[in-house]
């Protein structure tokens, strides 16, 4: 697998069928949905079969193969993103790739996370060799870290305790926002972009949490303090919050890994496929102040 320096657009979208989008209520799969429906590229959204569904939207649970077929009958291409308490891939992202290629899915798109191709332990691992070993259909998005963090893991402490407190030490991030992750996937589904290829996404520069901190002090016209958190106290602190043990795990994993770097590589991924450079945190944080205010 290479990496995307040397890749640009290839040409017009395939004309065919709709992008199956899997998560497609969550905050990625919400950004995928927006970014295909304003470049024209039809999508199909799914739901946990027996909850709320949106208009069009097709009833999907990985752990009920029963809900498959229907919800790849006519797709052309395939968002696929891991649900975090689902652990065991054997018997649920793996064999829906087979499903998926068996139905006639012409592009497959998996979001990885970094380091996943070399971390066996992690679930994306188990994925991404599925992925590989089978025809090159397939483009891998290795995402950093997101900036929807702010708005989603960290948004509590920050509303309600004007603090980041996460165990990530002195670690730099290259934060990417999930709206330039959701261009590159709507590209790969629409194959404009080469098969058979990972890419590396970040935003353009690497922060400590003082800085992130630092931005949303002056967005917010208020101080948000970052307080380092300690490894195993944070751990439990997310299993208090509801969290599975695996998802507390990976998560707690990944803030730890920052305090080693693992994070503040800058990828030049985004400008290279998306023809701009990618969004800095400072102008996600100013998109989105209202996230973070009180009252």
């Amino acid at each position: 697998m290479s990496s995307s320096s040397d890749l640009r657009r290839t040409g017009e979208p395939d004309a065919a069928g709709p992008m199956l989008v899997t998560g497609s209520s969550g905050n990625t799969g919400r950004e995928v949905m927006r970014a295909a429906a304003q470049s024209g590229f039809p999508v199909r959204a799914t739901h946990r079969p027996g909850s709320a569904s949106v208009e069009g939207s097709v009833p999907f649970d990985f752990a009920e193969p029963e809900t498959w077929d229907k919800a790849l009958e006519g797709a052309s291409s395939l968002f696929l993103m891991r649900p975090p308490p689902i652990a065991d891939m054997k018997t649920t992202l793996i064999p829906f790739i087979a499903a998926a290629r068996q139905a006639g899915i012409g592009r497959i798109v998996f979001l990885s996370v970094t380091g996943a191709d070399t971390a066996r332990w992690v679930p994306h691992h188990a994925v991404e060799a599925a992925l590989v070993s089978g025809p090159t259909d397939w483009t891998i998005l290795r995402a950093g870290f997101f900036a929807q963090n702010l708005q989603d893991a960290y948004r509590k402490d920050i509303r309600e305790r004007d603090r980041l407190h996460v165990p990530a030490g002195r670690g730099k991030v290259a934060f990417i926002d999930l709206r330039d992750l959701a261009e590159v996937a709507v590209l790969a589904a629409q194959g404009r972009i080469p098969a058979g290829q990972a890419h590396e996404l970040t935003g353009p520069g690497a922060i400590t949490f003082h800085e992130v901190a630092a931005e949303l002090s002056r967005a917010l016209g208020r101080r948000i303090s970052y307080r380092p958190a300690a490894i195993l106290p944070y751990l439990f602190h997310l299993r208090r919050e509801g969290r599975p043990w695996m998802a507390s795990i990976i998560q707690t994993y990944l803030h730890v890994g920052l305090r080693f770097g693992q994070a503040e590589t800058v990828s030049r991924a985004i400008p290279d496929l998306l023809g701009r450079e990618a969004t800095p945190i400072r102008d996600y944080i100013a998109r989105n102040t209202a996230i973070w205010q009180r009252g």
